[in-house]
Parts: C-alpha cells; sequence; structure tokens
C-alpha cells in the first residue's frame, strides 16, 4: 500500500514567519510602524521605493495580523503544493509590489497602508488562470471546485472593501490583477512529487 506524504510548502511558512517577526517589532512600539516602513506616498520623494515591500509585512493591529496569517495559510500552502515554491514567491512578491504601487498611489497624504492583502489577492487572482491552463489540474475537479470558491471570494471581498473605508480596496484589486496576469502568462511546468514525498508501507503477510 502506497502513502503519500503532504508536499511540503517552506516559502509560504518563510514569509509567515517573516511576517511574525516584523509584528513583533512593531507592535513593541507602535508608534514605530512609519520607521519600519509602511507605505506612505510622500515618502516616495524622497525615494523610498524599499517601502513597497517592507509595507507587505507589516499590519495595522493583532486582528489584521491574523486575518492576514489565516489567509496565507489557506491559500499559500495550497497553491504552493499545486504549483511550486518558485512560482509562488513570483507571484506574492509581483503582486504584493503592484498592490502597494496602486495603494500609494490612493493614499491620502496623510495616510499610510500596510498589510500583506494585496500580495493574498495575488495568489487568488493566479489561481483562477493557474488551474484553468494546468495540464494537470484544470480536468481535477477538486481544482475546479477550489477555482469557484476563489472567485466567490474575490467577489465578496472586493464588495466589502467598498463598504468599509478603513480596508485598502486599491491595494487589494491591484494584486488581484497582477495576480491574474501572472496566472495567464506564466508557462506551467509542474513535475511530479519527489520520491522523498512518497513512502511505501509494508504489509506483513499474516497466512
Amino acid at each position: 500500500m502506497m502513502r503519500r506524504k503532504r508536499i511540503p510548502t517552506p516559502a509560504t511558512y518563510a514569509i509567515m514567519i517573516a511576517i511574525l517577526v516584523a509584528a513583533a517589532l512593531q507592535f513593541s512600539d507602535n508608534e514605530k510602524v512609519l520607521t519600519y516602513g509602511a507605505n506612505v506616498s510622500y515618502r516616495y520623494i524622497d525615494g523610498q521605493y524599499w517601502r513597497l515591500l517592507t509595507s507587505m509585512f507589516l499590519h495595522g493591529g493583532v486582528a489584521h495580523l491574523a486575518v492576514n496569517l489565516f489567509g496565507l495559510y489557506q491559500l499559500g500552502t495550497l497553491y504552493e503544493a499545486m504549483f511550486g515554491s518558485r512560482r509562488f514567491l513570483l507571484i506574492y512578491f509581483v503582486a504584493g509590489i503592484a498592490a502597494s504601487v496602486t495603494s500609494m498611489l490612493h493614499i491620502a497624504p496623510d495616510g499610510f497602508s500596510v498589510g500583506a492583502s494585496g500580495a493574498i489577492f495575488g495568489i487568488l487572482g493566479a489561481f483562477v488562470f493557474s488551474v484553468r491552463r494546468s495540464p494537470k489540474w484544470r480536468h481535477e475537479r477538486s481544482a475546479r471546485g477550489i477555482v469557484n470558491q476563489v472567485i466567490f471570494w474575490i467577489a465578496a471581498n472586493i464588495i466589502i472593501g467598498m463598504q468599509i473605508p478603513q480596508i485598502d480596496n486599491a491595494a487589494h484589486i491591484g494584486g488581484l490583477v497582477a495576480g491574474l496576469i501572472l496566472g495567464f502568462v506564466l508557462p506551467h511546468h509542474e513535475p511530479p512529487p519527489p520520491p522523498s514525498s512518497v513512502v511505501v508501507d509494508v504489509m506483513p503477510y499474516e497466512g
């Protein structure tokens, strides 16, 4: 009898750890959120473009952090297991930076934005075309079911974001569009699971 182990997803867990480390530093002094790298439009006048990246690891409170970590765990591990770590990382960071750019263009002069949700929306968007274009997954009923759920959650969260001013819907839409584009254009290379991911149980014969 053969039993398949769960495919490792190290990239997702590495990002989650980085977010937790950033939270520990940030929450020790909430006044330092701007210093640590929040997305603030006027800062780019001084060439502080690194904020497009660092703002992805900061959060606006424990609830904001918990929601994004849960979403990243659910979606990131699934996408990484299905399509690989390199593809996941590329989409996560490109979509996250795209989300930061769109957010920066919409931030009020005295406001700022933080959070990983733009990158997570990028993974949501990438799921749609990644599955539908995949020779491996497009015929799997469970994978198509995931796409339907993803589309529902995209629509629901965009609508919710329109109703709550505190939600950075510009970042969500920017990340989503980047993820959709990447899911559509990136070539597919999905090798079978490595031999280490499969173990064999030898069942003793009892006559």
